[in-house]
Order: C-alpha cells, then sequence, then structure tokens
C-alpha cells in the first residue's frame, strides 16, 4: 500500500520492464555478434583459399615458362603468401639461422642479379630472375634457398655474415609512417605506428566513368575527365602535404603512382568506401611472397 502511494509499485513494474528490454538487446547483440564473426571468418577462410590460388597459378606459370624456354629441372618448391602472424614465424626463422663467419649471403635484388649471386645460387639463379625484385638468402651449404619479395622496395645490396641481414621494415609495418591510396576518383591516407592507425583522412571525386554517346563527343568528354582527374591529383597533394609522418608509401591505381613521391609505391586493387578500401589496400601493401628456390 505504502509502496502504491509512493508510486514505488510503478517504478518496479518500469525497472522490470527495462530489464526484459535489455536482456532482448542484449540477446540481438550477441546474435549480430555472432553473425558478424561469422562473416569475418568467411572472408578470411575465403582470402586464405584465393592465396592458395595464386600461389598455385604461381607455381604452374613457371612451369610453363620452363617448358617454353626448355628448363625442364628447375622450379620453385612452393610458393606462399606470407601476412601478419605467418610472416612473422618465417622471418623469425630465417634469423634463427648461424652459420661460421660469411657462410649467409643476404641479396637485395632490383630488375638485376648480379652474377656473384647467381654463382652463390647455382643452378637455382634462374628462378631469381623471375623472383625479383626481392631480397634472397643462402647458405655457403645450400640448406637455405629462398627469396621473399619487400614491400618498401629496399636500396640492392649483397653481403655475407655468420647470418641473414634481413631488415623486418623492408616487410612488415614498423615505426611511423602514412599509407595513401590514390585512384582517379578517390583518396584515403591513414599515418600509422606499426599496425597501429593514428589517423584518417579520405574522400571521393566526381570524376566522370566511361564515354557513353550523348552530348559529348569523345574527344570533349576525354578533356573534361581528364581536368576532373587533375583536380583530384591536386586535393591529393594538399592532403599529402599536411600528413606529420615523413615516410609515405603511395598505393592504387597504376597509372597514377608516378604522380607522387614516395619511400614505396604498388599497385593495388582496392575498391569500396575511402576507409574500406584503405584497410584493404594496407593488407595488400604489408603482403610479402615467398619463393623457396
Amino acid at each position: 500500500m505504502l509502496d502504491e502511494l509512493l508510486g514505488r509499485a510503478s517504478l518496479r513494474d518500469r525497472i522490470a520492464e527495462l530489464d526484459e528490454e535489455r536482456e532482448r538487446l542484449e540477446e540481438r547483440l550477441a546474435a549480430e555478434s555472432e553473425r558478424r564473426k561469422d562473416a569475418v571468418t568467411a572472408r578470411q577462410e575465403a582470402e586464405r583459399r584465393v592465396n592458395q590460388l595464386e600461389d598455385r597459378i604461381a607455381e604452374l606459370e613457371g612451369r610453363v615458362e620452363q617448358l617454353q624456354g626448355g628448363e625442364r629441372d628447375v622450379a620453385f618448391r612452393a610458393v606462399e603468401t606470407l601476412r601478419r602472424d605467418r610472416l612473422g614465424e618465417v622471418l623469425d626463422r630465417l634469423a634463427s639461422v648461424e652459420t661460421g663467419p660469411e657462410g649467409a649471403m643476404t641479396a637485395v635484388l632490383g630488375d638485376r642479379v648480379p652474377a656473384r649471386v647467381r654463382e652463390a645460387f647455382g643452378n637455382r639463379a634462374p628462378l631469381l630472375d623471375r623472383a625479383a625484385p626481392c631480397v634472397a638468402v643462402t647458405d655457403d651449404a645450400g640448406l637455405v634457398s629462398a627469396a621473399l619479395s619487400a614491400p618498401t622496395g629496399p636500396e640492392p645490396r649483397v653481403e655475407w655474415g655468420d647470418g641473414f641481414a634481413l631488415d623486418r621494415s623492408v616487410f612488415e609495418p614498423t615505426g611511423e609512417y602514412a599509407l595513401a591510396l590514390v585512384r582517379s576518383d578517390l583518396f584515403a591516407l591513414g599515418e600509422y605506428a606499426g599496425r597501429e592507425r593514428a589517423s584518417f583522412r579520405g574522400f571521393e571525386s566526381d570524376v566522370k566513368g566511361d564515354h557513353s554517346k550523348g552530348g559529348f563527343s569523345q574527344g570533349r568528354f576525354e578533356r573534361r575527365r581528364d581536368a576532373q582527374v587533375d583536380a583530384h591529383l591536386e586535393r591529393c597533394e594538399d592532403a599529402l602535404a599536411e600528413r606529420d609522418a615523413e615516410t609515405l608509401y603511395v598505393v592504387g591505381q597504376r597509372t597514377l603512382l608516378d604522380e607522387f613521391e614516395a619511400a614505396a609505391t604498388a599497385p593495388v586493387d582496392a575498391t569500396g568506401e575511402p576507409e574500406a578500401a584503405l584497410e584493404d589496400a594496407f593488407e595488400q601493401f604489408w603482403t610479402v611472397r615467398l619463393y623457396c628456390l
């Protein structure tokens, strides 16, 4: 009776209703989270399968080249796509190799493979031409023979030591840097400390697509589109000038990469909204191909 007079009964009823609603919402949230986990798992599995197929295609293409060129005895023992934990495991394994003085070669290769590197790899040397540019490692006993693509494009060098001289920063994200994704109609910029993104900026520009019949002639259409792309690139340059990180990597549309001064560039096919596209581009850029020679 007293509870009713003071309004406590109605409050308790309301609390009970809110508790029930909260429980329903928590159940919905749990179900939604589970669906998202399933979606992420499915995507990761699809990406893993795609990588396996790409690796298998690379092996088969290498064999086709060998047969066409008359080389029947030299083929990659394996090709694997490395990223994140798996990349770290492989780099740790290579870093653990110890030899006698001058027993381990590390060769950072551009488009040309020096004669002394070919000599060290012997009959496996032709494979370096297909893997380059890369970082190649071998030892004087021939127990290790491998090459890895290097996302950041280090300067070529060759050295012998008592272990492999692997600079992890050329394979996986370390320190502070900026990564920009540039397409003719999209820009996305992230500044990072290792794998952690500290800031993001992105935008899309209204750039005409393919020409279709209508009021514009082909030439007039192309001139207008070129002007739109130029204006978009100017916006990209302005955004890059405002970044804090000194080191810059630029990825995206192959035909635009030469427009930017960067420590390294790479074509990627990331699409979608700017932030999602940047996340995709980040994973593509920091992916390493392992070639077992």
